[in-house]
């Protein structure tokens, strides 16, 4: 007489609970639903980019205030020389800091949370590479917005990001001259590289611009003017950034007469 088959167990596959946090520019940003989603969670992973990284220390300084573990990942290097394709580049980073969450979160058990600077929905990918690890690991995410760099440059100046009814462009530095070219007349420039284009352009020489470098961070620094008038100041200021906090991150308001 034949045994019978015994069907093997199923376990079923454990949720992980990912917190992503928008943080805006360090500590003076987390909002109070910020601070209990940090104080929510049992461990936080976070890339280092160099040795002395001061954007990971500002992530161990809010760790600390919340009494929260953190763990530092090597971030993987990413070819940005000018003659590299961008979407491939990009495209490999992505999938080698996939496979570095995947690898941590199989061993830090619990609940895990991801410090976004500014807002998780603007110029952030951490949303996709979750969505990509999703195919890998059951997630359970949650997301908890920041305040912006947008926000902070608006309110820096005391300006309206728009004109009365009118729309507001958003793109990066590298896509300018393509918005430029299909006429848009009212932009923010973020994920600033070069800022030769501006003096290039006869197009935008006569606009406005409204500039701001580590807003929010101890080396913020502001410019605004007729482009043609503040490009030098606008460079000199960017080093300031740099000189004081050991990074720089800009953006501005290009706005036609």
């Amino acid at each position: 007489m034949a045994e019978a088959v015994v069907d093997p167990v199923v376990r079923p596959v454990a949720t992980r609970r990912v917190v992503v946090v928008g943080i805006g520019m360090g500590p003076q940003h987390v909002t109070p639903e910020a601070s209990a989603a940090i104080g929510s969670v049992d461990v936080v992973l976070a890339f280092v980019k160099s040795t002395g990284d001061p954007l990971l220390e500002v992530r161990r300084e809010i760790c600390a205030r919340h009494d929260v573990e953190l763990v530092v990942l090597e971030d993987p290097p990413r070819a940005r020389h000018d003659d590299v394709d961008y979407e491939a580049a990009v495209e490999a980073w992505h999938a080698a800091r996939t496979d570095a969450w995947e690898v941590a979160l199989a061993e830090h058990p619990g609940d895990v949370g991801l410090l976004v600077w500014g807002d998780p929905g603007l110029y952030d990918s951490t949303l996709r590479l979750l969505d990509r690890l999703q195919d890998r690991v059951r997630l359970a995410v949650e997301v908890v917005p920041g305040i912006s760099s947008l926000q902070l440059l608006a309110a820096r100046h005391r300006l309206v990001l728009h004109e009365v009814g009118a729309p507001l462009h958003v793109t990066t530095a590298r896509r300018l001259p393509e918005a430029l070219a299909a006429g848009e007349r009212n932009v923010v420039v973020v994920l600033t590289r070069r800022l030769e284009l501006l003096g290039t352009e006869p197009d935008v020489t006569g606009w406005s611009i409204w500039w701001g470098a580590n807003l929010g961070a101890p080396g913020e620094q502001l410019v605004a003017g007729r482009v043609a008038d503040v490009l030098d100041d606008v460079a000199a200021a960017r080093e300031r950034a740099r000189a004081l906090d050991g990074w720089v991150l800009d953006l501005y308001l290009l706005r036609a007469p």
